[in-house]
């Protein structure tokens, strides 16, 4: 999905992200719904209690004394007072509601004797009584009953007959004071989540971080392999691919020593009898089989010398140097120049690239011998964007059908088939140049040209 990340860490990251953020949620929910439900049990139980001792208070007093009595236990939050009954009809309390469990609480106090009507609302007595006729309201605002806000005001209603048939009315307003901690378990529970969000993307860049540093360092070898071998250290998981890495590094740097030493030896033992044939040649009478000999000693020689330059191609034994690649393309420009070959440098700003000079040199110098032959002229142009340089060699010459645009980079394959060094070469200078290319890191793509010829592009990317 384009919608994922598309690093590991920002996947493992969202993972245990989401995860976390859901599970604190829905604990949090949890939490709030738990601490609002014993906050509303504790202040029900508190305020039947004092209501049950206050009736009783009363009940045992004349109407004179019972006056006195409100009069004194009148006083906030508890407002006490006598009234006749105006509490609408209700009806029947729904089970588990405020109201019931309030009511419950009550009744289980007085005892059945007492006829009692009760409400939890979060408005004063009259305006809870001036409801709309028939019905009462019996619920309590439910942000409030989570304990996710303080309410304007939390009030259990009741009245009670005693046993003159007097009724006395209660409103007892809990203090709002109980509800401003909810507040700061808001906060806790915020600054929890960011902590554990925080120790979880930590955790996530220490668990993907050798990764990153495994495959910069596979991607290092991939432009030299003589860099110095990767730290086994951190998890067992890690040591062993690091140490897998190494080994396979070291295998590398022997089987490329083993084939130097046998491209040397070859190169030695070709030369001699080359050079015997040839002063062989040249004691012949015949000019014509003479020339023939030399010819085709010439041919070999050339042969043998660019196959061994294929297979030197990508040897990393040159060491990576700054270079300054219009300086280089300057350079190629006047030794054409010296050969009566027009070579054009169209434009050029590059800083200094890191790069094996004498290698980087060949690959060009091949792609430019290329487009002269076909062409007669090359023009070059190089240019650098996100960190990658851009070096095109055009030409005007017949181009390469659009079918062996990749096969012509396979050794010793010649679009022209005479097998003549004068109008085919060998077949190498393609393969060349792009394992050199290869091994910097970049790449080497042909195209034809709209205009007509060819343009080969070398791509070279800057490692950060």
């Amino acid at each position: 999905m384009r919608l994922l990340p598309q690093s590991l860490f920002g996947r493992l990251a969202l993972i245990i992200l989401s995860g976390l953020l859901l599970a604190q949620l829905l604990s949090t929910l949890l939490q709030f719904h738990d601490r609002g439900q014993r906050l509303f049990q504790a202040s029900g139980m508190q305020s039947a209690e004092r209501i049950a001792e206050i009736v009783r208070l009363l009940g045992d007093e004349g109407v004179a004394e019972r006056q006195r009595l409100i009069a004194i236990l009148n006083v906030p939050p508890l407002r006490v007072s006598l009234s006749t009954p105006v509490w609408p009809d209700q009806g029947p309390l729904i089970a588990g509601s405020p109201s019931a469990e309030f009511h419950d609480r009550l009744q289980g106090l007085l005892g059945a004797r007492y006829t009692i009507h009760v409400a939890v609302s979060d408005q004063s007595v009259k305006s809870t009584l001036n409801e709309a006729s028939g019905h009462m309201m019996n619920m309590v605002n439910m942000r409030a009953r989570m304990g996710m806000t303080a309410p304007e005001a939390l009030v259990f209603f009741a009245q009670v007959q005693l046993g003159d048939g007097a009724w006395v009315t209660f409103e007892n307003q809990i203090d709002d004071e109980i509800f401003a901690s909810s507040a700061t378990l808001l906060v806790n529970l915020v600054v929890l989540i960011i902590i554990v969000l925080l120790a979880s993307l930590i955790a996530v860049r220490v668990a993907t971080r050798p990764l990153t540093l495994l495959a910069k360092q596979a991607d290092k070898l991939g432009s030299d392999i003589n860099q110095p071998p990767m730290a086994e250290t951190g998890p067992t998981e890690m040591r062993h691919a690091s140490h897998a890495l190494n080994t396979m590094q070291s295998r590398l740097q022997r089987f490329i020593e083993d084939r130097s030493r046998l491209l040397t030896a070859i190169s030695h033992d070709l030369k001699t009898p080359i050079t015997r044939m040839r002063l062989r040649a040249e004691m012949l009478d015949d000019a014509e089989q003479r020339n023939n000999f030399t010819r085709n000693l010439d041919e070999m020689q050339a042969i043998t010398s660019e196959t061994l330059d294929f297979l030197r191609a990508d040897d990393a034994r040159e060491n990576l140097q700054a270079v300054d690649i219009c300086a280089l393309l300057e350079t190629i420009k006047d030794d054409a120049a010296e050969l009566d070959q027009r070579v054009e440098i169209k434009s050029c700003q590059l800083s200094p690239y890191p790069a094996r000079p004498l290698a980087l040199k060949r690959c060009i110098v091949n792609l430019v011998e290329n487009a002269i032959k076909y062409a007669g002229s090359a023009v070059i142009s190089a240019s650098e964007s996100d960190n990658t340089i851009l070096i095109s060699i055009c030409d005007s010459g017949p181009g390469i059908p659009e079918q062996q645009l990749d096969t012509v980079f396979e050794p010793f394959f010649r679009l022209e088939t005479s097998r003549s060094r004068k109008t085919g070469g060998t077949g190498l200078g393609l393969s060349i140049a792009r394992n050199i290319a290869l091994s910097h890191g970049g790449d080497l793509q042909l195209v034809n040209r709209r205009e007509g010829g060819l343009k080969a592009t070398l791509t070279l990317l800057r490692h950060t």
